[in-house]
């Protein structure tokens, strides 16, 4: 009897979607407070095109000496516990892989995360729905929490890529923290940013107090923010210069377990969307990273091993 082994994709010199490899690596034991999850599901992310691509190897945030894993989120099933977990076997669960610099990921026939990082995904919500959930509605609610709850006066917030993944999750949990939200998006999206309960634009005018800027426009989003006011990014390690008095972050996203039980919950309830476009097997991560990278999208390409 050999070794059991999983498959897994990852780039061993990142130069885009044909860079992508298969791998069949060692299956993995989880160690206390750990499980190990059969994935059903992950979602292509553009952070995975940055990663294949090699953006974030080029700026020293990705290191790893022989392959670097691809893929954030994921639903599955747990199919094996460590000591100190509560979650059972056959239990379904969503979660995310965090962090850049790593050699697995959620491509990948199974993965091995702390328990902490999963949540069970309510009946009802199918895996492939639940595996579009944790990366961009996790970055949606850490990026709020940078920003904070709206002061009062000061409330006008414009969310730039309204209708993408990201910014479709700010825009519609943004008032729960009390700002006023306009998306900024393409005309052919009115509809459904104004079904966040959103206002909407084609062209914002610059004197916003707040950007959250899920459309990476950086410096051109700053540029929009009134002076002294609030700009978040999205794209960890490339913050864009302060000017004027406007406070600049970027989000760096972590697992939150607890968290993404709720908004699975929500998704579940369909007060929040899960937005699928199409469900490609994993063999054919590489036509889904050329797909996403031609824009305009709306939805999450999804992969199934």
């Amino acid at each position: 009897m050999g070794i059991p082994t999983f498959r897994t994709a990852a780039v061993r010199t990142p130069g885009g979607p044909d860079s992508i490899e298969f791998l069949d690596v060692p299956v993995a034991e989880p160690g206390a407070g750990e499980v190990r999850v059969r994935i059903a599901a992950a979602a292509v992310n553009p952070v995975d095109l940055a990663v294949a691509g090699g953006f974030f190897h080029g700026i020293g945030l990705i290191t790893q000496p022989e392959r670097t894993g691809l893929g954030w989120d994921f639903a599955g099933t747990v199919v094996a516990t460590g000591p100190d977990v509560d979650l059972a076997t056959g239990t379904r669960v969503a979660g995310l892989v965090g962090g850049l610099d790593r050699d697995f990921g959620a491509y990948a026939e199974e993965v091995v995360l702390p328990a902490a990082d999963v949540a069970a995904v309510p009946d009802g919500l199918d895996l492939i729905a639940a595996s579009t959930v944790p990366l961009n509605s996790l970055t949606a609610v850490q990026l709020l929490d940078l920003l904070g709850d709206a002061p009062k006066g000061a409330n006008r917030l414009l969310v730039t890529g309204a209708a993408g993944a990201v910014g479709g999750y700010v825009a519609s949990l943004a008032q729960d923290r009390g700002w006023q939200v306009t998306g900024l998006a393409r005309a052919e999206d009115e509809e459904f940013v104004r079904g966040l309960g959103a206002a909407f634009t084609t062209r914002a005018e610059p004197g916003w107090d707040a950007v959250a800027d899920a459309a990476v426009l950086q410096e051109r989003g700053v540029a929009l923010v009134r002076d002294g006011g609030a700009f978040v990014g999205v794209q960890p390690g490339t913050v864009p210069a302060a000017e004027r008095g406007i406070a600049v972050r970027a989000v760096n996203v972590r697992p939150d377990g607890a968290k993404l039980a709720e908004l699975l919950a929500r998704t579940a309830s369909g007060e929040l969307p899960a937005r699928v476009h199409a469900v490609l097997p994993l063999e054919r991560a590489a036509d889904a990273h050329r797909a996403v990278a031609k824009g305009g999208v709306r939805g999450r390409y999804v992969l199934e091993p």
